[in-house]
Order: structure tokens, then sequence, then C-alpha cells
């Protein structure tokens, strides 16, 4: 094949819009299409990215061991910390506490899940909490941290981790890569959107100043504009503020004060919920809120009187919808991002939806010739995993015991999805946890949350009954005591920052 073949064969891949998702995009399919593929990003320096996306889970850190980025140096490059998890205070009542970990409890056994032995021990008054039979909990309340064992002498010895990282330097890290692996980026205002009059396929974006970029497949990163997607294709949008009222942000960040534990807090408030995320060099802070329910200025009064550091800025407001796209992909144009959808940023799970987005193009696009079979198999495969991970985040409203605002009591008294409905509903007949193909999240984190929230089966598994009850107790005490030692052979999260992948001062 000669040169003229090759370029003509090679496929134009156009992204709009640049950020986290637009530069994740770029640098992943990149490195997945090579000489296939020739890809240009469109962004505009003039547009700012809404970048207060600071808090992953641990599939973060299988997107960039993809690239061949290794954590250290990730961490390194974006002023990270670890995180073991989501410290979750005042959610199910005022005083309440509990984290919800990266990673396993207990050990089953026979065939038989730990938490349905916790049951049982628990109605005994021989059980302690679900979290102390965890040890990315243990690590997480001694802000301790250490990299997980290559070879686990057991389950209980199992954990993840992931990241909280400055959004802004890490899309400087993908755009970075994406440039020296051949992505083209165009510093551009978008003017319009020009369709194919016959098929509606989009056939080129033209620039304000004249200049038409064509494309064989459109990737819209336009944020929540969706100028591709929602405003020139004109896919509607699916509301779900009934389930999940928080509709509004305020964002800033502050100096640190004192060494940056290894977990997100997240901290309920009367009309929504405070985030607190550790940096190297700073402090995020966010107040997402319903603006039914409390106004913009009332909102920011609460934010900033419950930080500790200086403001090293004004607060930035957000107003978003909770929902999705009706469909991600249509045409020749797939949204990813902000401009698919958004929920709210309380189990960190935006970044984590472009990762899936991009998993799904990597797998289904072969040929580029956008097969009705193809759409749809995507189309399908984001709507549930979406609607899950909805679902999963309307638990944390739904099952909370609070009576002290009109907020809180309409999340606790609202009529919720038939999907989550059933799980629940199953979970309180026999303590069983079901988990469907594109799910998020999996038992643990289903399991966390409802022990978090005091919402338990009412029965356990009576195979349980088989097992000599004191030495059942004493497993119990082996594991936490295990835990502990485990723990405490561990470094201070800070000291582990220093030692191995201190950034630079800023």
């Amino acid at each position: 094949m000669n040169k003229s073949e090759i370029k003509q064969a090679c496929k134009r891949i156009v992204i709009v819009g640049g950020g986290t998702a637009g530069w994740m995009s770029a640098a992943s399919l990149q490195q997945h299409f090579g000489p296939q593929a020739q890809i240009t990003l469109i962004e505009s320096s003039e547009i700012g990215t809404v970048g207060v996306g600071e808090a992953t889970i641990p599939t973060i850190r299988n997107f960039y061991h993809q690239l061949g980025l290794q954590d250290l140096d990730v961490i390194r490059a974006t002023g990270a910390t670890c995180k073991l998890g989501i410290e979750f205070r005042d959610w199910h009542r005022p005083g309440s506490k509990f984290i919800h970990p990266f990673g396993l409890y207990g050990q089953s056994l026979r065939g038989i899940d730990f938490h349905q032995f916790w049951l049982k021990l628990r109605r005994m008054g021989a059980a302690a909490d679900l979290g102390d039979y965890s040890l990315g909990v243990t690590l997480a309340k001694n802000h301790k941290f250490t990299l997980p064992s290559r070879k686990p002498p057991s389950t209980l010895s199992v954990f993840d981790w992931a990241l909280h990282f400055d959004a802004t330097r890490f899309a400087a890290l993908m755009r970075d890569f994406a440039e020296k692996n051949g992505v083209a980026r165009i510093d551009a205002k978008i003017e319009r959107v020009a369709l194919n009059p016959d098929s509606g396929f989009i056939d080129s974006v033209v620039t304000e100043c004249g200049q038409s970029i064509a494309g064989d497949l459109f990737i819209d990163c336009s944020g929540f504009r969706a100028l591709l997607l929602g405003e020139a294709l004109g896919i509607e949008y699916e509301d779900w503020n009934q389930w999940l009222l928080c509709d509004s942000a305020l964002a800033v960040q502050s100096r640190g004060t004192g060494a940056p534990p290894p977990y997100t807090r997240v901290i309920a408030r009367s009309a929504g919920w405070q985030w607190q995320i550790p940096l190297q060099h700073r402090q995020g802070n966010g107040h997402v809120y319903s603006s039914r329910h409390i106004s913009d200025s009332d909102a920011q009064q609460i934010l900033e009187q419950n930080i500790d550091g200086e403001l090293l800025h004004a607060p930035r407001q957000l107003h978003f919808r909770p929902g999705r796209r009706k469909q991600a992909w249509h045409k020749n144009c797939i949204a990813i991002g902000l401009a698919a959808g958004f929920l709210e940023p309380l189990e960190s799970t935006s970044i984590a939806l472009v990762e899936t987005a991009l998993e799904k193009i990597k797998t289904l696009v072969t040929n580029f010739d956008c097969h009705p079979a193809v759409v749809e198999e995507f189309n399908q495969t984001t709507a549930l995993e979406t609607e899950r991970v909805r679902d999963f985040l309307i638990l944390h409203y739904k099952a909370t015991a609070r009576d002290d605002s009109d907020f809180w009591r309409y999340c606790r008294d609202m009529s919720i999805p038939d999907t989550l409905a059933h799980k629940l509903e199953l979970f309180k007949a026999s303590g069983y946890i079901v988990n469907y193909r594109w799910e998020m999240f999996h038992q643990p984190s289903w399991l966390a949350i409802f022990t978090g929230f005091d919402y338990l089966p009412e029965q356990y598994d009576q195979r349980v009954d088989n097992f000599d009850e004191q030495q059942l107790i004493h497993s119990f005490a082996e594991m936490r005591a295990s835990l502990h030692r485990a723990a405490d052979e561990s470094p201070h999260h800070s000291d582990f920052i220093a030692q191995h992948c201190a950034a630079e001062p800023v």
C-alpha cells in the first residue's frame, strides 16, 4: 500500500472539547487506533472547563496503566494523594459516620459470604462495625497507606485504591501524551456544525475563523452544552431530578491544613452535602445542593463557614440537570463525559464513565461505518450502566433516617426506580446482593452503604448456625487484630507521599 492509499484508509476522528474528558479520549483512542485514525481535538482557550472533579475510583489506575503510565509518576505529576475510599458524615443521621472502602470485608467461608456471619454475630452483640473487618477502612481510619500486596495471603489483605488529583494537571498530562502520539490540536471556537442533508451525519464542524474540519467519527466532549449531540443532532435529555434533587454546586480550593487523609470526606448538609478532597498542594471543597431547598447565597455561606484553610479564590458556581442523553451515540457522533449526562459527584463516577465509554468504543468500533447494530449495543450498555450508577446514588438519599429538613424528608419518603426497589427488597429478605453486567459498583460497595445506613436484612443465612459460635467470635477477633497489625506496620499516608511521589512545589 503506498502513502496515498494509507492516507485514504486513515479514518478521521474529531474530538470537540478538551478538559479531562476530551484529552482522555484523545490519548486513549490515539493509542488504540494508531495509524488507522487521524485524531484532531478542537478546544478554545477562551472557554473554561468544569475541572472540579478531583476524586476518582480505582478504575482510573487501569486507564492510565494502559497508556504505559505508572502510579507514582501520575501522583507526582498531578499533585495527587491516595484514596482508599469515602468517609460519609451525618448521612444516616446527624453524628453518624462510616467509610465506603475500595476493597473486601472479612473472609467468606464454605461458600457463605462474610457479611452473613457478621449479621449473626452482630445480633449476638459479638461483632464490631463491618468496617473493622476491612483493611482499606482500617488503613484509612489510621491515616496510613501502603501499596497492596501483589500476592495477598488471604482475602483479608485485599484492598484497592484510587487518586485525588488536580484535574487540570491530569488533563495536561493526557494532552501531553496525546500530542506526542500524533493528536492534532486546534485552538478555536466552533461556529456551526455542518450536517449531511441526505444521511443526517455530521460532515464537519466550522470554526469562527471559517476553518472546516471534516471527520468520519465525532466525539462530543463539549460539556453540559452537548454542542454536537444535543444542539446539532437534537438528542433529548432524560431528567432524573425527581430522585437526585441536587442540581447546583459551588466549588472552591483552599490551602491545606495538616496532613492529607487518604480518603475523600463527604458531609451531609441541610439541603445537600459538602466534599473535602485533599491534594498535596491544596484542598478541594464543594457544596452540592438542591436549589429548590436552599438559596445560592445561603449555600455559599454554609460552604465557606465549613472550610478551615484560606480560600484561594472565590467559589465557582455550577448548575446541572441530573440525568443523561436518551442516546449517547447518534449517527456518527458519540458523547462522552458531561455531554452524555451527569448524575452528581457523590461517588466520583464522572471520570469512570468516561473510561467505560472509551472502552466500549475501542471494543465496538472496528470499521467506522456506524452500523445500527453497533450503535444500538453502545446505547443499550451505556443506558444500563448509567441507570445502575443512578440507583446506587439514590440509595444514599433514600436510606437516610434524617428528619431535620424538607430536603431529607423528601429523600426518605420519595418513590424510587423499580430496579433499585427490587435490589433493596432482595437484600432485606435474604442479605443477597445481586450484581448485574454493566454495573460499576459491586457487592462490597453496596454492602458498605447498606450497613452504613443501618439497612440490614431481616435474617441471616441459616447455614451460619452450623458453625461453632465461640470459634466464630474468636475468628472475628483475630481478623480485627490482624488488620490493626497491618495498619501499624504501614507508613502514614503523608510519609508515603513524601518518600515516593512528592510533587514539585507550585
